[in-house]
């Protein structure tokens, strides 16, 4: 396992969002590892996806937060660098959300960004 951890991070996973992974993975019994890429598509051009890792590959990019790790492949880190994976419960719903400095454009959604 050759991932790199970069300091300082260039992407980040909230408290909530390391907690929410969590109680996923162990409910999956699972790793607490998710994997956030970018494909295309969606309405504004990108869209975020977010899947749980069994490890990470070797080329990912890893950020840890209380013991959960966000991996990122090296494509979409250069989408999302800077970014903070969070989860947000509202009336709405609950998601995980990307707060991205990249994107000059997003989606009512949340769910798709432009560059």
């Amino acid at each position: 396992m050759n991932a790199q951890t970069l300091s300082p991070n260039p992407v980040t996973l909230s408290p909530s969002a390391a907690a929410r992974v969590a109680a996923i993975s162990a409910k999956q019994e699972k790793p607490a590892i998710l994997r956030l890429s970018v494909e295309g598509g969606g309405c504004s051009g990108f869209q975020y996806r977010f899947g749980l890792a069994d490890a990470p590959e070797a080329e990912d990019v890893v950020a840890e937060t209380d013991g959960v790790r966000l991996v990122v492949d090296p494509v979409s880190l250069d989408l999302v660098a800077g970014c903070v994976v969070d989860y947000v419960e509202s009336l709405g719903g609950a998601a995980f959300k990307v707060e991205n400095p990249q994107a000059s454009a997003g989606c009512g959604c949340g769910a798709s960004f432009a560059i």
